[in-house]
């Protein structure tokens, strides 16, 4: 009777009803081509009216989106990293990102003397927070060579603050639920948050760039050297995990995300996975930190108590790409970065209507449009869960 049933006059609608949902896992499997596809082809349309009109500064435009893009890319990677090890959202990569660029800001501090009566600037002679001599401050060579010195011994402090804190709050909760490791990670942002501002509220704290607001010009307009900078500071940090995600700890590292229990069947030491992730995305945080105290992000070249907002601005990047996907947080940095400059750019004559502020909201208006075609992310690992 079933079996009949089922090859009644009804089976031609239960048929399409199946073929009418395979097709829409279809459409959705190809979403991130097509929706890339989609976004390339309008863009380069505009793209070439727009180098018709003024080259210059749809060049300009160009670098800036891409040094904004690079940015959000670098905390996307950060959140993705640490995603993928423990799926965990780490709501306090703003918070670490502003520290690490704090760390910077200390180590290249430098402090007014006054001598017969004229005032001038030396670098602080003490590593932070201690009594302890500057080992840096006796190395010889130009400034540039010590400003990156100081950014490498940063990156070191920010490393061992992930460490700190994957060991004391995060390790702890491993097989609780995902959802009280979240609230932990926003108990993170409010502290280290508060040291942030509690480090900038007198006045900003510099990080020092060698390059400062400086750039070159191409046909008049201003090409900030942060933007060149962010570029190739993010294709370094993206190759460098291309590559790490095929050594025996990067195969380590995406058994974890597969399957912890397995993983561990297997002898993996997940403890140490998860050290390593927040180790890597502390410094990732901090190296985003660093270029979102610089044009196109801000001007002030200073940490201020905007600094961790990056990771508020980058979170349609991260949900865009893909919570575990490093080509999503690639892509969709440099997606939702090329939205927020080119809209900022071309469409600031309609500020009254937009609202001044309508910059910050093209990202997550991409985002929206992005996760209606794709929920999980362009490039992010659909999961089916049963009720």
């Amino acid at each position: 009777m079933v079996g009949a049933a089922i090859r009644g006059p009804e089976s031609p609608g239960l048929v399409a009803g199946m073929a009418a949902r395979l097709q829409t896992v279809d459409l959705r499997r190809g979403a991130p081509v097509g929706f890339l596809v989609g976004a390339l082809a309008a863009a380069l349309i505009f793209g070439m009216v727009q180098l018709a009109n003024d080259p210059a500064l749809f060049f300009q435009t160009f670098m800036k989106s891409m040094g904004l893009g690079s940015v959000y890319a670098l905390i996307a990677l950060g959140f993705v990293l640490i995603f993928k090890a423990t799926q965990t959202v780490n709501f306090a990569q703003g918070a670490l990102a502003a520290t690490g660029a704090l760390f910077v800001a200390f180590l290249v501090q430098e402090r007014n003397v006054f001598s017969e009566g004229e005032s001038f600037s030396v670098r602080d002679g003490h590593i932070p927070f201690t009594r302890i001599g500057n080992p840096l401050n006796s190395l010889g060579g130009p400034d540039w060579a010590y400003w990156f010195a100081s950014v490498a011994a940063a990156l070191v402090f920010a490393a061992v603050v992930g460490l700190v804190v994957e060991r004391l709050a995060i390790r702890p909760m491993i097989g609780e639920p995902l959802f009280s490791v979240a609230v932990i990670t926003l108990g993170l942002e409010i502290m280290f948050r508060v040291f942030n501002n509690d480090a900038v509220v007198i006045e900003y704290r510099s990080v020092g760039a060698p390059w400062s607001l400086d750039g070159f010009h191409v046909g008049g307009e201003l090409i900030n050297w942060s933007f060149v900078a962010a570029i190739a500071t993010a294709a370094v940090a993206f190759v460098a995990v291309y590559f790490f995600y095929r050594s025996r700890l990067g195969i380590a590292m995406r058994a974890v995300a597969f399957d912890q229990e397995a993983a561990m069947a297997q002898g993996i030491n997940v403890g140490r996975v998860f050290a390593i992730a927040w180790a890597a995305g502390a410094v990732l945080a901090a190296i985003g930190g660093i270029f979102a105290t610089q044009p196109p992000v801000d001007q002030t070249i200073s940490v201020d108590q905007e600094t961790a907002n990056i990771a508020f601005r980058a979170l349609p990047a991260v949900i865009l790409g893909g919570l575990d996907s490093v080509t999503g947080a690639l892509l969709g940095g440099l997606l939702v970065g090329v939205a927020e400059i080119y809209a900022g750019q071309y469409a600031a004559a309609n500020t009254s209507w937009l609202g001044a502020g309508y910059p910050l909201i093209v990202p997550y208006v991409v985002m929206l449009i992005g996760l209606l075609v794709r929920p999980y992310g362009l490039f992010g690992t659909p999961e089916i869960q049963r009720v």
